[in-house]
């Protein structure tokens, strides 16, 4: 993908519009903050907002608000700033911080003017921790495409966390960001391109990281979940880097999809293992377990939920295992679908190893639903897991459904 976190993505997707309500009246923001969330009953939910969805997907900050999802979420990450040349850089500066909102794609119903120091996105951000002041955000760095730039940032970790301290702390924005988050796929393994920095890049890269920015603010990362004997889990130091980061989120999803045009169909996101599993150790509960043997904190473990589908076309077979002919149409791109369409282009017709899969015609697609969700998130309460995060908010309905289905 081009900074999707969504693993072998190659293009940047889109979401249908979602319109916006008539601009209110601006009121003191004491009367407007909602309650923060707490953590008790089902941990922490993060959810991923990104930086290209103002695009063609149409979504923005304010969608956020008004389908309730700000008040589901305990931490959002913005995704995704950029890794190059050592350090930290912006990703999209006229989506991060140039583009002005009229009132009516204001989060406050105010709108932006041409003089004013902050605008785009960042700024709206700023309004909806005003209204929000229990919700945490954290800036995302790296992702699928931008991953390559770790490997010369693990040559000077003090450099590195020097140059994203600085950027997520500039005085532009000073205030917004509660931490940062390390997206690196993958540490010492292949990603996009191939990393050989070594197996312990990746615990010298958070601890200087931890080092500059302190216990005061977030320190978090986005770790493989390739649980196969060998595999991308067995390639870095995760264990020893533990110590430094608040928490890892564990991409248990995209384990399978139509890259392998031919199928097999199998489940891109399954909880447990089952009879026709294409590739031993891919499924969520495999890298939960291996994460935890390692001596991994079960409570520093979030489990990855996407609120998207993969899917194939020319298949025959209903239940997984059946063969294809290429990638599923997608809206935006061949093999992908946001839960929001699909919901109703192609509703559930079975589950498998805790999630669902449908079949429509020649296509065949498997994605999460409220149903499926809930039964991760008792996985995730049953495993002592700190929480559950999800790629990305665009993919929920207005209404925030699957957002709702985990903050339950």
């Amino acid at each position: 993908m081009l900074r999707l976190r969504r693993k072998r993505l190659l293009a940047l997707a889109g979401l249908a519009t979602a319109a916006f309500a008539a601009a209110a009246a601006l009121v003191p923001a004491a009367s407007t903050a909602a309650p923060a969330r707490t953590e008790a009953a089902s941990g922490k939910v993060v959810g991923y907002f990104t930086d290209w969805g103002v695009y063609d997907r149409n979504y923005h900050v304010k969608n956020i608000e008004t389908s309730g999802s700000a008040t589901k979420l305990t931490h959002l990450n913005y995704a995704f700033g950029n890794v190059t040349g050592g350090g930290c850089a912006i990703g999209d500066a006229w989506a991060d911080y140039q583009k002005t909102y009229d009132a009516a794609g204001s989060v406050d119903g105010v709108a932006d003017t041409w003089d004013q120091p902050l605008a785009g996105s960042f700024n709206q951000l700023k309004k909806l921790k005003a209204k929000h002041p229990g919700l945490k955000i954290i800036w995302s760095f790296g992702g699928w495409t931008w991953s390559g730039g770790f490997g010369q940032a693990a040559k000077n970790p003090q450099a590195f966390a020097d140059s994203c301290y600085n950027l997520v702390n500039d005085k532009r924005w000073a205030g917004l960001f509660d931490g940062i988050d390390l997206d690196w796929e993958y540490p010492n393994a292949c990603g996009l391109s191939c990393d050989t920095s070594g197996p312990d890049a990746v615990k010298k890269l958070l601890a200087a990281v931890r080092a500059k920015f302190g216990s005061s603010k977030l320190v978090t990362a986005a770790i493989t979940a390739d649980g196969s004997n060998g595999g991308k889990l067995d390639a870095a130091d995760y264990a020893g880097a533990a110590q430094y980061v608040d928490w890892y989120n564990v991409m248990t999803y995209d384990y399978f999809g139509a890259w392998a045009a031919q199928g097999p169909t199998a489940p891109h996101s399954p909880l447990t293992s089952y009879n026709g599993l294409p590739t031993q150790g891919f499924y969520s509960d495999a890298a939960i377990q291996k994460l935890k043997s390692k001596g991994v904190p079960a409570s520093k473990l979030l489990l990855g939920i996407g609120f998207y589908g993969r899917g194939w076309t020319g298949v025959t077979q209903s239940a997984p295992g059946g063969t294809a002919t290429g990638p599923a149409p997608g809206k935006y791109e061949q093999g992908i679908e946001d839960y929001k369409i699909l919901k109703t282009s192609c509703p559930a017709t079975g589950t498998v190893a805790g999630t669902a899969y449908a079949k429509c015609g020649a296509n065949w697609w498997s994605y999460d639903t409220p149903s499926t969700i809930a039964g991760k998130t008792a996985y995730a309460r049953s495993q002592g897991l700190g929480g559950t995060f999800f790629w990305e908010l665009s993919g929920d309905t207005s209404n925030g459904e699957l957002i709702t289905a985990l903050a339950k």
